[in-house]
């Protein structure tokens, strides 16, 4: 019984070490986009971000969307559906359930 406790306890550490090796390199690869990509938006990148709002909008109203590829209509197609998809999530996990709310 002894035997087979110290070869489960190595293999573990054998496997956690190899583990850790191997995750390393994309752990801080993570990290450096995760630092990078996860910031809230600084105060002057919010009236850029209203600009390109109110360029969308005005696109939309003159029908300048009919120019779109069709690779980008799919790309903008699939940022709405994972946004709405988002959405629905945080609509279920906060009802807690998936046919109606517990009045």
């Amino acid at each position: 019984m002894a035997q087979f406790v110290r070869n489960l306890v190595e293999k573990t550490l054998a496997l956690v070490n190899t583990a850790v090796t191997y995750s390393k390199p994309q752990l801080a690869t993570f990290w450096y986009y995760a630092k990078v990509e996860l910031i809230p938006p600084t105060p002057a990148e919010i009236p850029r971000a209203i600009q390109s709002l109110k360029e969308i909008v005005n696109s939309a109203q003159t029908g300048s969307l009919k120019q779109l590829t069709v690779e980008g209509a799919v790309l903008s197609g699939l940022v709405v559906t994972e946004v709405l998809m988002w959405f629905y999530v945080r609509e279920i996990v906060g009802k807690c359930g998936i046919v109606g709310y517990d009045v």
